[in-house]
């Protein structure tokens, strides 16, 4: 039996927690084509016969431009303690570049063995996909270099089979073994829900998103879903409120197979204004 932990690592957007959700058999974290989507660490449990792997989703490296994604930092920099090995995803799509070193730097000097996942490899010519993983061979001394796509889920179980060899010989298993994460209830409801708006808006409007669920009872599931200002509400809500709808329509059937149950999902907007910069309200959201 072999079980631990191993930290997902990468530059935002390369794919890290659709990786996560491919590895670990089901949805764990919630993935959008924004940036800087995954907010806070996420624990994604892989269980097997003799093996329980333990990801740990990350938000990507960046420099922090506000209270919130000095937070998202901190957790990273916080995250590669008293783990086992090291996830490194990189995008086979983009030029592996300044930002992938940088990283690389930071998972190679911990001096854990790392596991290079070159993702996004579907769609994608041959000799493309040779040429990066030469590049990426060069970025440090690797346990395993694999060309994955965790769309397609092509690679994903060689690549899981070396990761769970890198665990060690352990009877202890970290979570039951029906968990596919340590969320709770509440904050993957909150998740989805803004996985769903993420999915709906663009510009400057995702990264002012966040989601607080109020009221979680048998058939009711009430939430807010807070902005910045009041232009970003109008958004949000839409022309007689069919954006808010829309969200809602598509957030609630994975929220009533997560629960099970039939709900009413009602979704109100609100305006917290700079909450991206307010301690005490990061605080209260969880972040």
């Amino acid at each position: 039996m072999r079980s631990g932990f191993v930290a997902v690592a990468g530059r935002p957007n390369v794919g890290k927690s659709t990786l996560v959700n491919a590895l670990c058999g089901g949805k764990v974290a919630i993935v959008s084509d924004k940036p800087h989507t995954t907010r806070r660490r996420i624990f994604g449990v892989a269980n097997g016969d003799d093996f329980q792997l333990v990801l740990v989703d990350l938000p990507g490296f960046q420099r922090p431009f506000d209270p919130l994604t000095q937070r998202m930092q901190r957790t990273v920099d916080s995250s590669f303690e008293d783990i086992d090995a090291v996830l490194f995803v990189l995008s086979a799509r983009e030029r592996i570049g300044a930002g992938d070193t940088f990283i690389a730097r930071r998972v190679f000097a911990l001096g854990l063995p790392v596991v290079i996942a070159l993702n996004k490899v579907d769609r994608l010519k041959p000799a493309h996909i040779a040429s990066q993983m030469q590049t990426a061979a060069r970025l440090g001394d690797f346990d395993a270099l694999h060309p994955v796509s965790a769309v397609t889920k092509d690679g994903v179980g060689e690549l899981r089979g070396d990761l769970v060899q890198l665990l060690p010989e352990s009877e202890q298993l970290y979570f039951p073994r029906d968990l596919r994460t340590d969320q709770t209830e509440t904050e993957q409801i909150g998740e989805l829900v803004r996985e769903k708006a993420l999915q709906l808006t663009r510009e400057e409007v995702p990264h002012s998103i966040s989601v607080e669920v109020d009221e979680l009872e048998d058939k009711l599931v009430r939430a807010f879903v807070l902005v910045e200002t009041g232009s970003q509400k109008q958004i949000l809500v839409g022309k007689r409120g069919a954006m808010i709808r829309e969200i809602g329509t598509r957030a609630r059937p994975e929220i009533e197979a997560l629960l099970g149950r039939a709900v009413f999902l009602e979704l109100v907007v609100k305006v917290r204004p700079r909450w991206r910069r307010d301690e005490a309200q990061l605080e209260r959201l969880g972040l």
